[in-house]
């Protein structure tokens, strides 16, 4: 049984308590009208109660059972006999009844967690994951995965296109359809999610159903892990962390009631950062106490880190396009090179980004027989330029399209960063979280220079 359900049942015995003695009363008074309405009510609340527990529990349960006794002694006060011009019996009557019921309630019925993870883009469930494989896992809780919609943003930040990517997970992740699960009426005891971002993004935003705020309606419990991962910086560095303080205030950030970090260092920058925001913010009470802060952000590591971990090449399905790329006519496999191009080195290099693309496609392509080339752009790439940088969007797509049709390498824009870490020998890109993650795998890392063209050398 859900908790609050358990907690709801046990404030209405304290209302039938209370009934009880009121019910002394108007029998002492001999206030028939007032007694008949006392008893029906009371009635009523047992068999919504035993309705409440068998839906739960099943059928014939002994909580239950103990209510259908407490309703018979109901039905006996009704009737008179012993306890017509007797309240004080009457009620220690009815009290005995119930108070062994509600000893049962309590004692024989397990309290089932209920766990929601809302997730909008499939190549971001890694940073949920491990944690929603651990609830799943406990048989006293109750784990589902909402996969949520998102839209592009227009330049003008109105909805563009829709996406959903429930169809896009694991295979072995149930998928609930969004408008199946209400949160309204399940009222989950905990909410993870890892959008943070509400109605402040500039290039998608999830429907907002499913914003933060929204989603604290609903639960007691709203936890924030970050889609994404972060160099490690010391907290005396304010230099760095003037680069990464953006994402400390953030709506999800602030919402939330737990926040996971990567890192203890990470949570002493989180906690920092946020006081100083929210001062600066106008924001009063617990946003100022150091004390809650330092139980809201948690240093705990990030799913992200574990999903790569257990990632391995040898339990990998490969496509048969990719192998047809990556194997050697005598079946060995090439070196397979993971190119990684991120949102943030276009947004700083704009056309220049977009030259040191087609100059390092190139490259690979003329060494394509000894290296294979896994060229993964970030999942947000097109909408981005979409949005905020429409000029080069069009020279962008040609040379993915050229790219896509020569056939050469491989374009990966599935929801599984994971097996392209796992499969590929090394890093070569912009810097990005994923260099973070792919630190963990000890392979080695290359970082470009968009500075650095073959043509200009």
């Amino acid at each position: 049984m859900r908790k609050f359900l358990k907690n709801d049942i046990l404030e209405s015995f304290q209302t039938m308590y209370e009934a009880h003695d009121e019910l002394k009363k108007f029998i002492t008074k001999k206030d028939s009208g007032m007694m008949k309405i006392i008893l029906e009510d009371l009635q009523n609340a047992a068999v919504q109660i035993i309705t409440a527990i068998e839906r739960s529990e099943g059928d014939g349960f002994v909580s239950a059972k103990y209510l259908e006794e407490y309703c018979e002694a109901v039905y006996e006060v009704s009737q008179g006999g012993d306890y017509e011009f007797n309240g004080n019996k009457a009620r220690k009557a009815l009290n005995k009844k119930l108070i062994r019921a509600e000893n049962s309630i309590k004692t024989d019925i397990r309290v089932k967690t209920e766990v929601v993870f809302i997730s909008y883009k499939a190549s971001m469930w890694d940073s949920l994951e491990s944690v929603w494989r651990s609830a799943s896992l406990d048989p006293d809780c109750e784990a589902y995965v909402i996969a949520v919609p998102y839209y592009d943003l227009n330049p003008d930040r109105s909805f563009g296109q829709f996406h959903y990517e429930g169809d896009e997970y694991p295979k072995d992740v149930p998928v609930t359809h969004y408008e199946v699960y209400d949160l309204a009426v399940r009222r989950p005891d905990i909410i993870y999610f890892h959008n943070p971002y509400d109605n402040w993004n500039l290039v998608t935003s999830i429907d907002p159903r499913f914003y933060s705020f929204n989603l604290k309606k609903y639960t007691k419990k709203l936890v924030y892990i970050p889609y994404f991962l972060l160099s490690e910086i010391e907290p005396g560095d304010q230099a760095a962390i003037d680069n990464m303080k953006h994402f400390v205030w953030l709506p999800g950030v602030i919402n939330a009631d737990k926040v996971i970090v990567q890192s203890e260092k990470m949570k002493r920058i989180y906690v920092n950062e946020y006081l100083k925001a929210a001062k600066e913010n106008g924001l009063t009470g617990k946003h100022l106490d150091r004390e809650y802060l330092e139980e809201k952000f948690l240093g705990l590591g990030s799913p992200k880190v574990d999903k790569v971990l257990n990632t391995k090449r040898e339990e990998l399905e490969i496509p048969k396009e990719w192998l047809r790329v990556i194997q050697k006519p005598d079946g060995s496999w090439k070196k397979i090179i993971f190119y990684n191009t991120g949102i943030a080195a276009l947004l700083m290099h704009n056309e220049k980004w977009v030259d040191k693309i087609e100059d390092v496609l190139e490259i690979f392509r003329e060494n394509r027989d000894e290296v294979a080339l896994l060229w993964r752009p970030h999942p947000l790439i097109e909408e981005t330029m979409r949005s905020i940088r429409p000029r080069i969007l069009q020279r962008y797509l040609e040379i993915k399209n050229k790219y896509l049709g020569d056939s050469w390498g491989i374009y990966d824009d599935t929801a599984d960063m994971d097996r392209a870490i796992a499969i590929s020998d090394a890093y070569y890109g912009d810097v990005s979280s994923v260099v973070q993650l792919y630190q963990q795998t000890g392979k080695t890392i290359m970082i470009q220079n968009v500075d650095v063209l073959r043509k200009e050398a």
